[in-house]
């Protein structure tokens, strides 16, 4: 897949487009990228994804903005994994805040990524005080000579399948239904670095491990399975949140592999969140913080016991 960084002045060759933000990738997201690649292969023209960088939300409210349920290189691993043969990442700022539907239309769509045929969702809106819409696009797409086409809602169970409905049951500890919208356990991936190795003098060495977001969607303790240090995925103990008993005063992800030891500094791990265990909790002393992660390892085993590692 090809990641290319802003708007070209002219486009190189055809497209079939799908414009948003896709962050977790979603089953509905994975849904529009199917009918992307259907229709692109169909059309003999690249399937193509326009993106944002920061999301729109984050530029207009950055106090306000959701938790960002991916990062950057995972979103695009992800569109990668369905199929897209190329990305535009577009910077979000004033000038493209302040550009007219219609002229986004012409100059970036038509002009600058030689749309000729463009899936969006059915709620999608943009240009200048997202005054742009389906029936615009429309308008816009006979008049200069492109097809437009809207993928309707996709529901599970009654719920709508949303980057918003995805975000709630994580930040409920709803691992199962967040799963069922993501089509995947949720994951975090990141390179491990050097830490207060707080854990080893307590008992329990942890991984820790960078994490790009500001404000992560989920927290607690967890078990999960961790990705890239053997030939399958090892069962472990996270925490993810701010450590009170130790003074932390920002998010970060330690792991406790339970049946592996080794050096794993540098490496590149995902963590798949399986099943929440308790919500994080401040303690009187190390000691105290030391009985609660064993009792968080047994839960963890008795948990892994009945719900085995699926490689």
């Amino acid at each position: 897949m090809q990641v290319l960084r802003g708007i070209p002045e002219r486009a190189a060759q055809p497209s079939v487009l799908t414009i948003g933000n896709f962050d977790g990738v979603h089953r509905g997201h994975q849904a529009l990228l199917e009918m992307l690649v259907t229709k692109a292969r169909a059309m003999q023209a690249a399937a193509t994804v326009l993106t944002f960088e920061p999301h729109p939300r984050e530029y207009f409210s950055p106090q306000n903005a959701p938790a960002r349920l991916t990062s950057l290189r995972d979103k695009l691993l992800q569109l990668a994994q369905n199929g897209v043969d190329r990305v535009h990442v577009c910077r979000f700022d004033a000038r493209l805040a302040a550009l007219p539907a219609d002229r986004f239309v012409e100059h970036v769509l038509v002009r600058g990524l030689g749309v000729r045929h463009l899936i969006i969702g059915d709620d999608f809106r943009f240009g200048a005080r997202r005054q742009g819409d389906f029936a615009l696009l429309e308008r816009e797409g006979a008049r200069l000579g492109f097809g437009v086409e809207a993928m309707p809602t996709l529901a599970d169970g009654g719920v709508r399948v949303s980057s918003s409905a995805v975000r709630e049951a994580l930040a409920e500890g709803r691992l199962d239904d967040a799963a069922a919208l993501l089509g995947r356990p949720y994951s975090i991936a990141g390179r491990v670095t050097t830490g207060r190795r707080l854990g080893r003098s307590l008992g329990y060495p942890t991984a820790n491990i960078a994490l790009r977001f500001r404000r992560p969607a989920l927290g607690g303790v967890f078990a999960v399975a961790v990705e890239g240090l053997a030939g399958h995925r090892l069962a472990g103990v996270a925490n993810l949140g701010s450590r009170p008993t130790v003074g932390g005063d920002r998010p970060n992800l330690e792991v406790h592999l339970l049946d592996w030891a080794g050096d794993c500094y540098g490496t590149h791990l995902r963590v798949h969140f399986l099943h929440k265990l308790r919500d994080e909790a401040r303690y009187d002393s190390l000691d105290a913080l030391r009985a609660q992660i064993r009792l968080d390892e047994r839960a963890a085993r008795a948990w892994f016991a009945t719900h085995p590692i699926q490689n």
